[in-house]
């Protein structure tokens, strides 16, 4: 998934239907309002997640050796996107990934709803336990394979959930693929660990050259874009004060342009707390950079009528600021020997993959004021699978 999200880097309108300046700001307001949501929610829930006692709600830590890895594996993910939509059908292509987007969807929606669910539960309702278990072998040999724990209000979640996901593959609506775009994206930012500033660093820079190259050098990104109906991007019509929610001619934002500066941001967000100073200068510093950067985006491609990489502008913007305040508050050393690793159980994994939906979820919203546990054996989950 996070190889999906690296393939959807840009910023993009249509050029084929001429917008309302109305229109116009609505689109571009909604998109930047959608994008903000999931940072700054995601990089609250990191804070918590890197906190919890549940063992597997473990974020994964992306470690420098995965940082340089990136561009290249999202450098061949988009081409192979790129050659599949040209020498098969798109509609059976888009089938497939339909439903395999509506699987993780409904997993990463029902994740995303769970803290949530606790306020509206009545205190007197009995909430029973339930407990999915995989296990490999017998005896001293036994190893689990999945081992996932759920109660009533997850499964609640998940009903809610599967709702939207069928909404979603039958009417494709822009709607519902928001909804699961954004779950998406809020659990990018909430589990997807950078282990310190040198690696977001690395990431981002790897992915600003890797989204000029392809928006700028080729005519892939943006045909692989305009033709995957996936979950991976956000959109918002341009036409909808016409043809209200009937409106086709979007706008739309890579989630690769909201999960990459946010897990960076979310760092940044815990180096704020680790300082233990009751302040979040760097994180409001680089979420305000990310404002600007995409603010920045915006203005370029109205200019000049054209999809543009919107980590060129949101790589210097997230990272220059907060490094601008670090040399000014003559805390830069720290900044950069920051280990948020330090901050989390010492057998947290390296990043693999994806992870949508992983213990019970329901802990994240009692987490925050958990201290970290001791070290114990990782449990696997569904989304080890």
């Amino acid at each position: 998934i996070f190889t999906f999200f690296c393939a959807t880097v840009h910023f993009y309108k249509s050029e084929t239907f001429v917008a309302t300046p109305e229109g116009t700001a609505l689109a571009y307001g909604s998109l930047v309002f959608m994008a903000l949501l999931p940072i700054f929610f995601g990089a609250l829930r990191s804070v918590s997640c890197s906190k919890s006692k549940n063992s597997s709600d473990m974020p994964e830590t992306i470690t420098s050796r995965d940082a340089a890895r990136f561009p290249i594996i999202a450098s061949c993910t988009l081409f192979g996107l790129y050659l599949f939509f040209k020498i098969f059908s798109q509609e059976y292509i888009n089938l497939l990934l339909s439903i395999y987007f509506f699987v993780l969807g409904i997993l990463a929606l029902s994740h995303t709803m769970s803290p949530f669910m606790n306020r509206f539960f009545p205190d007197n309702l009995a909430i029973k336990q339930y407990q999915l278990l995989f296990t490999q072998g017998s005896g001293e040999s036994k190893e689990e394979i999945v081992n996932y724990e759920f109660d009533t209000k997850d499964l609640v979640c998940l009903a809610i959930s599967s709702v939207v996901g069928v909404w979603y593959v039958l009417k494709k609506h822009w709607v519902a693929n928001n909804l699961f775009g954004l779950a998406f994206a809020l659990n990018g930012v909430e589990l997807l660990h950078l282990n310190n500033v040198s690696t977001g660093c690395i990431l981002l820079g790897g992915l600003f050259v890797y989204d000029v190259f392809w928006v700028f050098g080729t005519n892939v990104m943006v045909t692989v874009a305009k033709s995957f109906e996936a979950p991976i991007k956000l959109v918002f019509p341009q036409d909808l004060l016409e043809r209200g929610l009937e409106a086709s001619n979007f706008a739309m934002l890579g989630l690769g342009d909201v999960v990459i500066p946010g897990i960076f941001i979310a760092l940044l967000l815990r180096f704020d707390v680790s300082l233990k100073k009751n302040t979040r200068t760097y994180f409001y510093t680089s979420f305000l950079a990310y404002i600007f950067g995409l603010g920045l985006t915006i203005f370029v491609m109205h200019m000049y009528k054209h999809a543009q990489p919107a980590l060129l502008y949101l790589v210097p913007a997230c990272v220059g600021f907060p490094v601008l305040v670090a040399l000014v508050k003559g805390e830069l050393t720290e900044m950069f020997s920051y280990e948020s690793a330090d901050e989390v159980l010492p057998h947290t994994p390296r990043l693999t993959h994806f992870p949508t939906v992983s213990g019970s979820p329901a802990s994240l919203a009692n987490s925050m004021q958990s201290s970290p546990s001791s070290p114990r054996r990782r449990r696997h989950t569904p989304a080890d699978m």
